[in-house]
């Protein structure tokens, strides 16, 4: 398997070299040169295999070559056999035809887990195999940071600094992130928005010299290796509820648009997926695309469900890629119209392409806390504020009610706790058992000022154990 960049301008490169390089070297995005496609009897005869046995046929047309059956059939049973529910992606039916899969038995609670704790894995036995040492930046708008550090902490050839918004995640996701300490694990916390921290990430990527030498490795969604995990469940929910056979269709609470990405991903292997539903909160960038072609910044709100508090989605430019025949040269040009102006629209063929199967909707605070108390009313079941999202968009945008709608549980309630008890359902939350002593564990993070300088010299300091870089 090879991989390609979306701007064109960048070698390809196999599976190994594009984990560890997580940005091309011309600003595009990596993916598959071809993408592997299964037939319908294949699919079928993968009804009832756990799921580390799904992930491996899954995904091994995208590691082939570069890890060996073995390995990765045992690094799959590690990651997967690690997370509570014995299940690992169970799904919680809501109502008729419509489901949750809980996406939130990993460590951290998130659907990140399925990914990064995977990515954590990939690493190790890359790394060790080429006995080199990597420092891994990552912005996080909540979520990401915890399932990172995480599936990174027991790396031996890993530093790993992330970014959050100060003031802007969750108590519980930011005690997720500060409270797992080491000497490769460092915590910053910017005086900006997720969007500041995303672009310093970039922009150290794009220039990595600060590094005297050590290579810079993203575990943001724009590492491929977090697509292609995040695939994986889409086929596992799609089996349960009759496919090949039958079509299904799945709304994805998604800010930076990876997760709905692989579900789209998932369709062109082959699943039978007939709608793919955008759902958002009032950053609304992908909403505003998918209902009216206009794809443009706006000011960054503070919502509910800040892990969608995003102005730009990174992975979009996989899509946009799709949708101008994967020509490299053309969706270099877009995006370099979007970085000077803020701002872009696609002919309207491309957008009536895409509005074949996306649909989307932009959930307010007061609808998402109504939809947890509504739901909760109805099954006893708590929903954290993006699957609530989920949940709406879902209700709102769904096209066939005889077809299996499943919304994306992308996180446990227990993370959110401010948004269902503005929901006033009068339900106490719990940690779980591993994380019941969150509240009393050690802190450990240091606040820098929105500016990429100040974070380049804390990691040039701070990387390598505490050895200068």
């Amino acid at each position: 398997m090879r991989y390609i960049s979306t701007r064109g301008n960048a070698p390809a490169l196999n599976f190994e070299d594009v984990l560890l390089a997580g940005l091309a070297s011309d600003g595009g995005l990596y993916v598959p040169e071809n993408l592997p496609r299964f037939t319908q009897e294949e699919i079928a005869s993968w009804a009832g295999l756990p799921y580390h046995e799904l992930a491996f046929r899954v995904m091994r047309p995208f590691v082939e070559g570069s890890i060996s059956d073995t390995d990765f059939k045992q690094i799959l049973e590690e990651t997967y056999g690690a997370f509570a529910h014995s299940a690992v992606a169970p799904l919680r039916q809501l109502n008729a035809n419509e489901w949750v899969m809980e996406l939130f038995h990993g460590p951290t609670l998130a659907f990140k887990d399925f990914a990064l704790q995977l990515l954590g894995r990939l690493l190790d036995h890359i790394l060790l195999k080429r006995d080199e040492r990597v420092v891994i930046i990552g912005a996080t708008s909540g979520d990401t940071g915890s399932a990172a550090i995480e599936g990174c902490r027991r790396c031996e050839n890993v530093d790993i600094f992330i970014l959050h918004p100060h003031q802007r995640v969750s108590e519980v996701q930011r005690r997720q992130m500060t409270t797992i300490l080491g000497e490769n694990i460092h915590n910053i916390a910017i005086e900006g928005n997720f969007d500041d921290c995303q672009e310093m990430v970039k922009a150290s990527f794009a220039d990595q010299s600060f590094l005297k030498g050590t290579r810079l490795v993203a575990v943001n969604s724009i590492n491929w290796a977090r697509i292609m995990a995040q695939i994986v469940y889409y086929f596992h929910a799609a089996l349960q509820l009759g496919a090949p056979a039958r079509s299904v269709a799945f709304s994805v609470p998604t800010g930076n648009f990876g997760d709905i990405f692989a579900g789209y991903l998932a369709r062109n292997m082959g699943l039978p997926v007939s709608q793919l539903v955008v759902a958002t909160n009032r950053n609304d960038i992908l909403h505003r695309f998918m209902s009216g072609n206009q794809y443009f910044k706006e000011t960054l709100h503070a919502s509910l469900s800040p892990s969608m508090d995003i102005m730009v989605s990174s992975n979009f430019e996989r899509l946009l890629f799709d949708l101008h025949g994967r020509n490299g040269v053309a969706l270099a040009e877009l995006m370099s119209t979007f970085k000077a102006t803020g701002k872009l629209s696609v002919e309207e063929d491309r957008w009536v392409e895409a509005r074949k199967l996306f649909d989307s909707l932009a959930v307010s605070d007061e609808d998402t806390c109504a939809t947890i108390a509504d739901v909760f009313k109805r099954t006893g079941e708590v929903l954290d504020p993006h699957t609530a999202i989920g949940v709406k968009a879902a209700r709102e945008c769904r096209r066939n009610l005889s077809t299996p709608m499943v919304v994306l549980g992308t996180a446990h309630p227990v993370k959110f706790p401010d948004a269902v008890e503005k929901a006033g359902i009068g339900k106490a939350l719990e940690l779980p058992a591993h994380l019941s002593d969150l509240f009393q564990r050690e802190e450990r993070c240091t606040v820098l000022p929105n500016a990429i300088e100040a974070v380049q010299a804390f990691v040039a300091q701070h990387g390598n154990r505490g050895r200068p870089l």
